[in-house]
């Protein structure tokens, strides 16, 4: 089976698994395990960051984000695309007592002319604006990334409102290939940072938090309360630190291959696809004839599984399981059944 439904489908190879078992462990509720207190320190130091936290999932990771960065009654603005809005499950009400006023973007990213006039807390009935949430890439914008002038920007935005800026950076390693922005630069934009490594890295388990020391010690009291204290959290932060040095420099090669299904896509009669927003490893096109889901039926019927990502529209996402010769056969496929 070919299985393109997100790149968080991914097993562990055997070489990650070996530096899983192979990892010096302790207790981390009480801070003493070595392999993620190295980890952590290790990449809050790549992205420019004081500290760091290690969380079991990219949901938790943005939360923790808008927990520390806010009060309850506070508004935080996002685009209508963001993950955090559409599937955290009204996390950020529930957990921070914040109101999420989504804005229209552009797939999926926010501008300074989109956040213009949108802050507000100069009168007691309005909620006060804390945080402009930015995802990069973006999921459901089809994993376009964010520039450099259009992330100094929207810092120089909050800078001026006195906001704080949150980064989903769920596919921040993507975007870091796509664009050559060194990670050192998300950590001059953005007061909290959350990484994912199970999304193209191919680690089970795992997000991290990046933030000021200050952010990081209320992030875990509250990842305690949260139920997020795990103990020897080592072998994850070992699968995560695996996925980093050896699955990180692959991720051009899923954008390559992503690339060369989008052109046999954008050359099927039954099929669209918008080859300029083609970025990253995600794919997201529309069936011309029928409707997503007899699609996806179709697609499954030959081995080949996707999700759908709208009445018309289809998603899929590549990783380094997906191969050239997978390629192939997903090419075929495409030709013969929509061409």
């Amino acid at each position: 089976m070919i299985d393109l439904r997100s790149d968080t489908v991914t097993r562990p190879t055997p070489e990650m698994l070996k530096a899983m078992t192979e990892a010096e462990v302790g207790d981390d509720v009480f801070e003493s395990d070595p392999t993620v207190n190295k980890f952590q320190q290790r990449t809050a130091a790549l992205f420019g960051m004081e500290a760091g936290l290690f969380v079991p999932s990219g949901t938790m990771s943005n939360q923790l984000g808008i927990r520390v960065l806010t009060e309850p009654g506070d508004e935080i603005l996002i685009d209508e695309n963001g993950h955090i809005f559409n599937y955290e499950t009204s996390a950020a009400s529930a957990l921070s007592g914040v109101q999420v006023t989504t804005l229209q973007g552009k797939q999926g990213k926010l501008s300074r002319a989109v956040l213009e006039d949108k802050v507000r807390g100069n009168f007691d009935w309005e909620p006060r604006t804390k945080v402009v949430c930015i995802e990069n890439t973006t999921n459901k914008g089809g994993g376009v990334c964010y520039s450099k002038e259009e992330l100094s920007e929207i810092k120089d935005f909050a800078d001026e409102h006195n906001l704080a800026v949150h980064l989903d950076g769920a596919r921040i390693w993507n975007a870091m290939t796509a664009t050559n922005i060194g990670p050192e630069y998300f950590g001059t934009i953005a007061d909290t940072i959350s990484v994912c490594f199970s999304k193209g890295l191919g680690a089970p388990v795992g997000s991290m938090l990046l933030s000021s020391k200050k952010n990081i010690a209320k992030a875990r009291r509250y990842r305690k309360m949260w139920g997020g204290g795990m103990r020897q959290v080592g072998l994850l932060a070992a699968a995560a630190e695996y996925g980093v040095d050896n699955h990180w420099p692959l991720l051009k090669d899923d954008h390559r291959r992503a690339r060369d299904v989008a052109e046999t896509i954008s050359n099927c009669s039954k099929l669209s696809i918008d080859m300029d927003n083609l970025q990253t490893n995600i794919l997201i096109f529309d069936v011309l004839e029928g409707n997503a889901v007899s699609a996806i039926e179709k697609l499954q019927e030959e081995g080949i599984v996707m999700i759908p990502f709208g009445p018309k529209t289809i998603r899929a996402t590549f990783y380094f399981e997906i191969g050239d010769e997978e390629v192939e056969q997903l090419k075929a496929v495409l030709k013969r059944l929509f061409g």
